[in-house]
């Protein structure tokens, strides 16, 4: 037996959208009747009322469950060959713009066998979904109502992109909880304008599981509902909460999500098991299952937006020390290299994605979002520091086989204008890279981007520009990368960083094609492009244009 229609408890979140489809995530409340513990069932009702603006009638509308095992959390593939509407398929239209409402339905006299129930057949047994949609008006639109444009055409030549980046949310204590949550307010009211960006990267520490580091158990998640807690307590304030209903939003983990520096050494060394199973089950309910599913299980995924595609790195959970201390030689960032005749890893899949798209796509950009910043390289791991500070660094130069075997692939298919972005460092900045060795090498041109934090009220702790490097053949800063190529020549990777602060920021990304360029803006928390002092002491505005390979 159904009950009244209820408001999501977290949601809807637009997640994974293409040309055709869009994932749109809820979860239930509990309400002050209903227990989840009791033996009732959670189904979410769907209404896509208008397409352009235009109001449908009827309203389709769709059934689909919220399982108890993901906290009563559930996404729908609206568009899918699966998700039907009067016994057919409801696919979506490109670059069209839809307004959706989301409620919850509490059945009380579930059906045996409830949860083996396709979807299909459950929506057999419930009254059709058409009959909710004036409920679905009736429920509060700050709580129930989404809205969102479909991607271009996946693969079709794109003149533009236009996109957000950041990480690193930070929760606050006591009193400043709420500060946290500010600098979605701007972001939320620019996806909001018709010309606005078209998507959101947030590329890790959505949420902070260790409040200050994984030594200090205070204000420590070591239980599944203390990590739900930090989910539930970072998706329901106000600005955030809008900001995942009116665009696409695509998320990876970083360690906080986890623990302080997580790698995978620890549930080895230092018996983890329990504490990463909890953390990664409520990792799958909350970001993951409403992101791509492009390799199966694994947390790593593609997708487009048009003419312009993106690979997403897993750089925690396939993390490995694997020999002493200090010793780089058994260490990899992207899992073990790939066995002959065995299934690819991550970093095999990566290298053959950025040869695929170069020989399909030509030189359209290509972004790599890697949680861990590619570089600046922190000054106390620069390559004339010892092998102890470069993996105690926590990021790639712990790891110069994983480094080496990605850039040899750049150089050696001559992969252009590649794109990486980042997070993680509290201290957003821009990174132009240059190679040398070869007159092939010469020609390429990669970037860095590098988004952080949301909110970190910390900067004296962490994230001062001055502990970076800025070029790195300065000899003070010397941190050229050398490897060879598959013509055994030797080639050399050094940068050039600029536009860094430490203020609480986002970026906005925009790609024009006419022009070649890649424009960065970085944005303060009130949503005006930050300005900082240069080195004579003059304001400048962080807004910078990157010069691309024509394509």
């Amino acid at each position: 037996m159904a009950s009244r229609l209820r408001s999501p408890g977290l949601g809807p979140i637009v997640g994974h959208t293409t040309d055709k489809t869009a994932r749109i995530w809820v979860r239930a409340d509990q309400e002050s009747d209903i227990s989840f513990e009791d033996q009732v069932r959670t189904v979410s009702v769907l209404g896509i009322f208008r397409e352009d603006g235009k109001r449908l009638a009827p309203v389709p509308c769709f059934y689909f469950r919220l399982q108890r095992e993901f906290a009563r959390t559930g996404r729908i593939f609206l568009g899918h060959d699966e998700v039907r509407w009067r016994n057919a398929p409801y696919p979506l239209k490109p670059d069209t713009s839809y307004e959706i409402r989301v409620g919850i339905l509490v059945l009380d006299d579930p059906a045996p066998h409830f949860e083996d129930m396709s979807d299909d057949d459950l929506a057999r047994r419930l009254p059709d979904p058409e009959v909710w949609a004036e409920d679905l008006e009736d429920l509060p639109d700050a709580h129930s109502t989404a809205s969102f444009r479909t991607f271009p055409v996946e693969g079709q030549d794109g003149d533009t992109l236009d996109f957000l980046l950041g990480s690193c949310r930070y929760p606050g204590l006591l009193w400043k909880v709420r500060h946290s949550d500010r600098i979605f307010g701007p972001m939320a009211r620019l996806v909001s304008r018709r010309d606005g960006p078209r998507f959101v990267l947030m590329v890790g520490d959505q949420i902070y599981a260790d409040a200050f580091n994984r030594h200090l158990p205070l204000v420590r998640a070591d239980t599944y509902e203390e990590f739900q807690e930090r989910y539930i307590s970072a998706y329901s304030s106000r600005n955030m909460r809008r900001l995942m209903s009116r665009v696409p939003t695509y998320m990876i983990l970083d360690d906080h999500e986890i623990e302080d520096n997580w790698s995978q050494d620890r549930i080895r060394r230092n018996s983890k098991h329990m504490l990463f199973t909890l953390a990664i089950d409520a990792y799958l309910s909350y970001q993951w299952s409403h992101g791509p599913r492009t390799h199966g299980k694994r947390l790593y995924y593609q997708f487009g937006y048009g003419a312009f595609p993106f690979f997403v790195l897993d750089t925690r959970t396939q993390r490995y020390y694997e020999g002493p201390e200090g010793d780089l030689t058994d260490n990899h960032l992207l899992g073990r290299p790939t066995l002959p005749g065995a299934p690819p890893g991550q970093l095999k899949r990566l290298t053959d994605w950025l040869v695929e798209q170069q020989t399909t796509r030509g030189n359209v950009p290509k972004f790599i979002v890697s949680p861990t910043v590619f570089v600046p390289n922190p000054m106390s791991a620069r390559q004339t520091a010892s092998d102890e500070n470069k993996e105690q660094s926590d990021s790639w130069p712990g790891f110069p086989l994983t480094r080496e075997a990605l850039l040899r692939s750049i150089v050696d298919d001559q992969v252009q204008n590649v794109v990486f972005l980042s997070g993680d460092i509290h201290c957003a900045n821009v990174t132009r890279i240059e190679f040398e060795g070869s007159a092939a090498a010469r020609k390429l041109k990669a970037f860095s981007v590098t988004s952080s934090a949301f909110y970190w009220p910390f900067p004296f702790a962490d994230g001062e520009p001055s502990d970076y490097v800025h070029d790195s053949r300065e000899p003070d800063q010397m941190d050229t990368f050398t490897f060879r190529d598959s013509a055994d020549r030797t080639i050399t990777m050094d940068y050039r960083a600029d536009g860094f602060t430490q203020d609480d920021n986002f970026c906005r990304l925009n790609v024009d094609r006419a022009n070649h360029s890649l424009r960065v803006r970085t944005y303060d928390r009130r949503g005006n492009v930050i300005r900082e002092e240069d080195e004579t002491g003059r304001l400048r505005r962080l807004d910078m244009r990157l010069a691309l390979e024509p394509w």
